[in-house]
């Protein structure tokens, strides 16, 4: 992916080196790894946090940010400015899209963070993965999630890497077009198994909106290489439910899928792509997801 050249975003915020939170009353590292437990088992894991935080904040008033000043290494610090890079050209990409369609684009913040995060939706680990929090329209981001990305599930290359940051975007645009708000009312009225399918179709249409994405940068900016869609469809396979619960537990549960399959996220990524046009990533009324 050719981005050096790429403008820089001004809405990262960069909060290497603040540590977990002192905590009077809050969450702590057990609530983290609890939540890490129901996410593997498909279980939305900000719940638990919310539900350990009380009031479903992060932060209580006696609670406070301790501060661990650190040197960033070299690599760190091109991989942050590559982060900031993609997520100007997501800017770019959905400003003339919303404008297209008669709206305004609404840039979402996208936090880098290391260990342990606040955010607006609970305390928040890196060893989640990158999140989108739509109670303060901010995107969070380990970058050592890229290392595991590469090493751990067998996903390398920059343009995997823009792929994850373009998904959590697209739960962005999801969330200023009221989508998000919308599923959310349905899953409070409907068993787990048809809450779960309702979190599968909201994923693989934030990997939809991804493609779309990965279209216009590539037609309009030229800024992909040879290789870099394979590098994005590798990483969309490398993440799919079926294949982390493979690697996890040996057993495949699709009744707690939340994410969607391999196949499935290839797919819809690959629809985005191909069309360029959001308004194909309907996966609420495709009866073939």
């Amino acid at each position: 992916m050719r981005w050096s050249d790429g403008r820089r975003s001004e809405n990262v915020e960069d909060r290497r080196g603040v540590g977990v939170p002192a905590v009077a009353g809050g969450v702590g590292i057990l609530g983290i790894l609890l939540a890490l437990a129901v996410a593997l088992l498909g279980g939305d894991p900000f719940v638990v946090l919310q539900q350990l935080s009380g009031d479903g904040s992060v932060l209580g008033p006696a609670q406070t940010q301790v501060s661990r000043p650190r040197q960033t290494a070299p690599s760190e610090d091109k991989l942050a400015d590559f982060v900031s890079v993609v997520l100007a050209d997501t800017e770019d990409t959905w400003k003339q899209e919303f404008s297209e369609n008669g709206a305004s684009y609404r840039a979402p913040k996208l936090v880098i963070f290391d260990g342990v995060v606040a955010s607006a939706c609970g305390q928040a680990a890196g060893a989640m993965g990158p999140f989108y929090c739509p109670n303060d329209e901010k995107v969070y981001i380990d970058l050592n999630f890229y290392r595991q990305l590469r090493q751990q599930m067998g996903a390398p290359g920059d343009f995997a890497q823009a792929y994850v940051i373009a998904h959590e975007i697209g739960h962005h645009v999801q969330h200023q077009m009221g989508i998000d708000q919308q599923v959310q009312r349905l899953q409070r009225r409907v068993p787990q198994a048809q809450a779960n399918q309702l979190s599968v179709r909201l994923e693989l249409q934030a990997d939809c909106f991804a493609g779309v994405w990965a279209h216009r940068t590539a037609t309009q900016r030229g800024t992909l290489e040879q290789g870099d869609i394979e590098e994005a469809l590798n990483a969309a396979a490398r993440i799919g439910d079926d294949t982390l619960q493979r690697q996890s537990s040996g057993r495949v549960r699709p009744e707690t899928f939340t994410h969607g399959s391999s196949a499935q996220r290839q797919q819809w990524f690959a629809t985005g792509l191909q069309s360029g046009d959001m308004n194909q990533c309907d996966t609420f009324s495709d009866n073939q997801v």
